[in-house]
């Protein structure tokens, strides 16, 4: 089985038949991203290069990261935004010039929601909570597919500490790092919960015996 074939399998069965898993064939890929190649359809894609090199559990919670944001619906998408934005500010400055107001009106409600959304995708503190929130969908896809929660934060945790240590680029590099440090709070709430739980049944163990 190749890893692809491999990976395809490691999809929840309800988005097997709408989201590819394909290597990537861009020069100098990233390792592994996401695109919206139809309507309904996503395409994870891979560079196997690279991603050959990585732990299995740490490959398999990479994939799972971009599987949460597939669920998350934070998946790229092409930048109409420029397009939208240059066209109602074209249309702002026509209608100006032959001063009809709800045409004016209209061309720059486009521009201001176009450049809303561009401020959205290039926002950096968007994308890190979107990139934790994906973390915690991986998080519950691994444990989906067995892993136990300690396994999973460690697995991811893993990971990232490996992409931290390969990328040179800081902003990038301070990117994974974020990411890391909201996963290690997040596995300390994981722990307190699973203690808080497990002294709760032991406590009714004990009332079962002794009660």
């Amino acid at each position: 089985m190749s890893e692809l074939q491999r990976l395809k399998g490691q999809l929840p069965p309800e988005m097997q038949s709408w989201v590819f898993v394909e290597a990537a064939a861009a020069v100098d890929p990233p390792l592994i991203t996401l695109e919206e190649i139809g309507r309904d359809e996503v395409e994870i894609q891979i560079d196997l290069e690279q991603w050959d090199n990585l732990a299995l559990d740490h490959r398999n919670l990479l994939f799972w990261h971009e599987v949460g944001r597939v669920q998350n619906d934070t998946i790229p998408r092409d930048g109409w935004e420029m397009a939208a934005l240059a066209i109602g500010l074209g249309g702002a400055i026509g209608e100006l010039w032959v001063q009809d107001g709800l045409l004016l009106l209209m061309a720059l409600g486009l521009s201001g929601f176009a450049g809303y959304r561009l401020y959205l995708k290039n926002n950096s503190e968007k994308r890190l909570q979107d990139a934790i929130a994906a973390d915690e969908r991986a998080i519950d896809l691994a444990c989906r597919f067995n892993y136990s929660v300690p396994n999973a934060y460690k697995s991811l945790g893993g990971a990232l500490k490996e992409l931290v240590e390969q990328t040179r680029k800081k902003k990038k590099r301070s990117f994974y790092e974020d990411r890391l440090e909201a996963l290690r709070k997040s596995a300390g709430k994981a722990r307190a919960e699973m203690a808080e739980q497990e002294g709760s049944r032991q406590s009714v163990s004990s009332e079962n015996v002794y009660g």
